[in-house]
């Protein structure tokens, strides 16, 4: 600003150092109050700021003036005046242009070199100005000199228009200052808040964001779980012990008699599930792992591979012999007592054991083997089996038995034989047992014993009972024509727990005696002990729904199974057929007839009629009769013959004890009777 520049310009040459202080106080309240009124806006420390820095500067000049000598008066004829101006003008600039530049460094934000650059030229100009008017205005005011004057006013309109464009200036820099500091602040403001908005929505993100992770860890966990672990037992499962036994082959080391895997199922645990119902079977099977735990070492592996089957692999045995004293303590384990909610439940348990064998390439093969022993185990009622190639042999000896079976129908490969039925009470016949046999023209004769149970396994026992009964029905319905005598002849069918199981087997005996045209009465259907009670709820159901058909029902071998005595009162049975191995342990004397009896006292308890099956000799005949026994079945009688030479028989024979014990035990023998003995072993023979 040259005006007040000016002023303070004329204070010190005309009043002195001290007086300019104070005059330039003045002057800039002064000036900042008309700036004020012109609409010029001031913070808060503006006007304090530039009257402070106006009285420094003014201060800093006076003291300058003084050191450096400095004096004027009217009596020299203003020698000094221009080196006084001059002086002011240095001083005052330098002053002026750091104070300004520290304001504007200030407000804008700038570092004080720009702000310098920025605003000390133009407070040279007007400082400049500002001397150049004090002086005219001096000379002016003490010489009269109106070619100077004219000069002044001519130097006092430029640095009018100088003051507006600096006044200007100033206004411009201090609105876009003040509008920059309100945009700073209101930009840092939002920063600020959108700072604090943010971190709550990343806080918020990386919250949920965990959360999910987790909950995807969680899932993946749960997932890996159940892919490997049985979430009954928490044992591994199939696809644990296949991974294991894969990594075992995968070693590349002879491993083979050091590793031995033991495949078992447990017996008897359908009946517990259907008896005490699945709640009590999970328990038995949890206690069941649990025990298999604590059969062998802590780095050995148990499996559940389903159901009621587990699986085990030994590591690192030193011989075959510590293999089985492993299975051998499962065994002991596990058919001990499991007592659950007052209930003692018992199971028995079937044990293969399968070393590791060079020729195994994946684990289903280790598997295999191990399930051929424990099948094997089974069969034979051992507490467990070793895998031999032997028993490999005889898998595939198996293998080829049922490729030929299963056109064993359509080859007419397969017959019926019957063995009469015989009323103990007075010899005649009162019906047959239908047993099925198999002629191969490459295996020969069959024995029941070698493919019935292949049939079972392979499911291919349900068309051939279906066939069975056909044939079957068909046939007693000829017979029952023969004579009189012969209409109430019935024939008994075993029936397999496999059909039992499963549906259509009452529809099957339905449709044959319809086709038949026989009275139901007239079929008797076989179901083995065991068989019974495997499912004995799906076996009542079954049985009732057949005996409404009105089908007799017998229970077959019984003695060998594990009755329950309750299931078996519920159980609609017409007859109990004695196991032949009871039979056959009566001595000539009568010796060990103590089960017979209870058997056949027991079965009349429950109004059943008894077959004895397996007489062989005269004296067991004869306790049997003794004993109540109301029918018997033996080679003593008749062997099973084929449908041609029991139908001869039929036409011919009245009387089937043989003449001796006929004689014995009724005390003669008409002609008929030995006519009838004479054509039979003719017939038989």
């Amino acid at each position: 600003m040259n005006f007040s520049d000016s002023v303070i310009f004329i204070a010190f040459i005309v009043f002195g150092g001290k007086e300019a202080i104070i005059i330039s106080a003045l002057e800039m309240i002064s000036a900042c109050y008309l700036l004020k009124r012109n609409g010029v806006v001031f913070s808060k420390f503006v006007i304090p700021y530039n009257i402070a820095s106006s009285v420094l500067t003014t201060a800093i000049s006076y003291q300058i003036w003084q050191r450096l000598g400095l004096s004027f008066s009217y009596d020299n004829n203003n020698a000094n005046l221009i080196t006084i101006l001059g002086m002011l003008v240095l001083s005052q600039f330098i002053c002026n242009s750091i104070f300004t530049s520290i304001l504007i460094a200030l407000k804008e934000n700038v570092n004080f070199k720009n702000a310098w650059r920025k605003s000390g030229f133009g407070i040279s100009i007007t400082q400049i100005a500002g001397a150049g008017l004090a002086g005219v205005a001096y000379k002016v005011l003490n010489y009269g000199d109106y070619y100077s004057t004219a000069i002044a006013l001519l130097v006092i309109i430029v640095a009018y228009f100088n003051y507006r464009k600096v006044i200007s200036d100033m206004n411009a820099s201090l609105e876009e200052a003040e509008i920059a500091q309100k945009e700073k602040a209101e930009s840092e403001r939002i920063r600020a808040e959108q700072a604090e908005n943010h971190a709550e929505e990343l806080a918020i993100a990386l919250s949920e964001q965990e959360i999910i992770s987790e909950k995807l860890q969680q899932s993946h966990d749960a997932l890996e779980y159940a892919a490997y672990y049985d979430s009954l037992t928490r044992l591994p499962n199939r696809a644990y012990l296949i991974e294991r036994l894969s990594l075992l082959l995968e070693l590349g080391i002879d491993i083979s008699n050091k590793y031995y895997v033991i495949f078992l199922d447990l017996r008897r645990f359908k009946n517990i599930n259907n008896r005490l119902g699945h709640a009590i079977g999970d328990k038995v099977l949890v206690l069941a792992a649990k025990r298999l735990l604590r059969s062998v070492k802590l780095e050995d592996t148990v499996a559940r591979l389903g159901g009621d089957e587990f699986a085990v692999i030994l590591n690192d045995l030193k011989s075959p012999e510590e293999a089985k004293r492993y299975a051998k303590k499962i065994y002991q384990k596990l058919t001990q007592p499991f007592a659950l909610h007052g209930h003692q439940v018992f199971l028995g348990v079937n044990i293969g054991i399968s070393p590791f064998d060079p020729e195994h390439k994946k684990p289903e093969e280790i598997l295999r083997d191990a399930d051929i022993a424990m099948h094997y185990s089974k069969e034979k009622e051992t507490e467990f089996a070793f895998f031999d190639k032997e028993l490999r042999s005889r898998v595939l000896e198996t293998i080829k038995v049922e490729s030929h079976l299963r056109f064993a129908l359509e080859k007419k490969e397969l017959s019926m034989y019957y063995q009469p039925l015989i009323s103990l009470k007075d010899g005649e016949i009162i019906g047959f047992e239908a047993l099925l046999r198999w002629n191969n023209p490459i295996l020969g004769f069959v024995s029941p014993a070698q493919f019935i149970p292949i049939a079972e396994d392979s499911g291919l026992i349900i068309p051939i009972t279906e066939w069975i009964l056909k044939e079957t029905t068909s046939q007693i319905a000829k017979w029952q024509k023969i004579s009189a005598n012969y209409r109430e002849l019935m024939v008994s069918v075993n029936i397999s727990g496999k059909h039992i199981a499963q549906d259509g087997l009452v529809k099957s005996v339905s449709d044959a005696m319809k086709t038949a045209k026989i009275h139901p009465s007239a079929l008797k259907l076989e179901i083995t002990e065991s068989t019974a009670m495997e499912d004995a709820e799906r076996t009542v159901e079954v049985l009732t729904q057949l005996k409404k058909l009105g089908t007799q029902l017998s229970i077959d071998d019984f003695g060998t199974g594990y009755s329950s005595l309750s299931y078996l009162h519920r159980l609609p049975f017409d007859t109990l057929k004695i196991d032949r191995s009871f039979v056959y342990s009566v001595g000539e004397n009568g010796e060990n007839s103590e089960i017979l009896q209870t058997i056949i006292s027991l079965a009349k308890n429950l109004k059943m009629r008894v077959i004895a099956e397996g007489i062989e000799t005269e004296s067991q005949l004869r306790l049997l009769r003794n004993l109540g026994c109301d029918y018997g079945q033996g080679f003593l009688m008749s062997k099973p013959l084929p449908r041609e030479q029991m139908e001869a028989l039929l036409y011919q024979k009245q009387h089937w004890f043989p003449t001796s014990f006929v004689t014995e035990e009724f005390g003669r023998v008409s002609t008929d009777m030995i006519l009838n003995e004479i054509i039979y072993s003719s017939k038989v023979s």
